[in-house]
């Protein structure tokens, strides 16, 4: 059934690179990219270098995707920035409670949920982040946590919305740490959210829907991370900020 699942590869930027280094990065990616490229590239790029890459990657072969989102369309909300706004400046792809938003800013599962329903609204592919901390893992609270935060983002959706979803498992003590889930682990909770998939929606569904893994992502654990049978690409982080660090990534999934 993998095989039948277009791999699926982000770089999440975080708050990282300026316009005219976002402009240099993406002028040598898509120099290097591999041909043919078979899995989907996106990058989450701060909102101030998202029109301009925009401009640099019309060509489809590299996707855009902002980093968070209003749920509202419009209105009096200082600082933030909508879906249509995101549609407009170029994305495909959104980024939804990844765990900086969660356990930095306070986002709870109810905004989450708004927030997935707005993306889509918006013509977005909403990126559902979940994933659990170290203190909760180690209580033995994986499942609970995971079917917590799918559920509560994905009741409301139709068949055709949970399709458009890509779901980012990130756990959240593997985040920018250093310390990645061991390929088998992290095949666990992944087999584990599409079962969840499977309950709540079909098994034909559930094998559709693409589950990334993100934390820790690096050129030596990519290839044993890929080959696990639920695991159809990845969301990273620091890997991604050079073009030597993130292409080897994208050659991995893309065989």
């Amino acid at each position: 059934m993998k095989g039948d699942r277009r791999p699926w590869i982000g770089g999440n930027w975080k708050m990282h690179k300026t316009v005219p280094e976002a402009l240099a990065f993406a002028q040598g990616l898509l120099t290097a990219l591999p041909t043919p490229l078979r899995a989907e590239v996106v990058i989450a790029a701060p909102f101030t270098a998202l029109y301009p890459l925009a401009q640099i990657l019309k060509g489809g072969l590299v996707g855009l995707a902002g980093q968070d989102m209003h749920w509202e369309v419009e209105g009096a909300f200082t600082g933030e920035i909508s879906g249509k706004m995101l549609k407009d400046a170029g994305c495909s792809y959104c980024l939804i409670g990844h765990s900086e938003r969660r356990h930095l800013f306070g986002e709870t599962e109810e905004q989450v949920a708004r927030k997935v329903k707005a993306a889509l609204a918006a013509g977005l592919r909403p990126v559902l982040c979940l994933g659990e901390t170290l203190a909760e893992r180690d209580a033995g609270r994986v499942e609970e946590v995971v079917r917590r935060q799918l559920h509560s983002a994905v009741d409301a959706l139709s068949d055709e919305e949970m399709l458009r979803l890509v779901v980012a498992y990130e756990p959240v003590w593997a985040i920018g740490t250093g310390r990645s889930a061991t390929p088998a682990a992290a095949q666990e909770v992944h087999a584990f959210i599409r079962v969840l998939l499977k309950e709540k929606f079909n098994k034909t569904l559930a094998n559709e829907v693409r589950i990334v893994y993100g934390g820790s992502v690096t050129s030596e654990n990519i290839a044993d991370l890929y080959a696990q049978e639920d695991i159809d690409g990845g969301l990273i982080g620091g890997a991604s900020l050079q073009t030597e660090k993130f292409l080897p990534l994208i050659r991995e999934v893309n065989k």
